[in-house]
């Protein structure tokens, strides 16, 4: 009687990238107010340019990107951005991009919300 022993083996790897946008500096001085006006956006961007962010409204975080251009981030309604005072994290996709109604953004505190909508933000006239 001869019995036969079969060994299955399976290893499976993950990889995971993490990239933290931090928040703003605060000015060594007091700098003047800067009204902004909101215009079209991008439906994605590309997360190895995020640079720095900020809360601006319960529901926004307005976002400073390499190059010094400015994106107000509209969260779902649910979230609220102060959760992001201290920065985001967000997971680094394949395709390079961080985009609206597909991708969230995570909390320091483990908090996470979807971005709703990017706005383009430029300085009022």
């Amino acid at each position: 009687m001869s019995s036969e022993v079969t060994i299955v083996a399976q290893v499976q790897i993950q990889r995971s990238t993490i990239v933290r946008v931090p928040p703003a500096a605060p000015p060594s001085r007091p700098a003047p107010v800067i009204k902004w006006k909101e215009k079209g956006a991008p439906n994605c961007i590309k997360w190895s340019s995020m640079a720095a962010a900020m809360v601006s409204s319960p529901t926004t975080i307005d976002l400073v990107v390499r190059g010094g251009t400015r994106y107000r981030v509209k969260l779902e309604k649910s979230c609220q951005a102060i959760d992001f005072y201290s920065g985001f994290y967000v997971k680094a996709t394949t395709d390079g991009r961080v985009c609206e109604d597909r991708d969230s953004i995570h909390s320091r505190s483990g908090g996470e919300c979807l971005i709703d909508k990017y706005k383009t933000l430029v300085p009022a006239k």
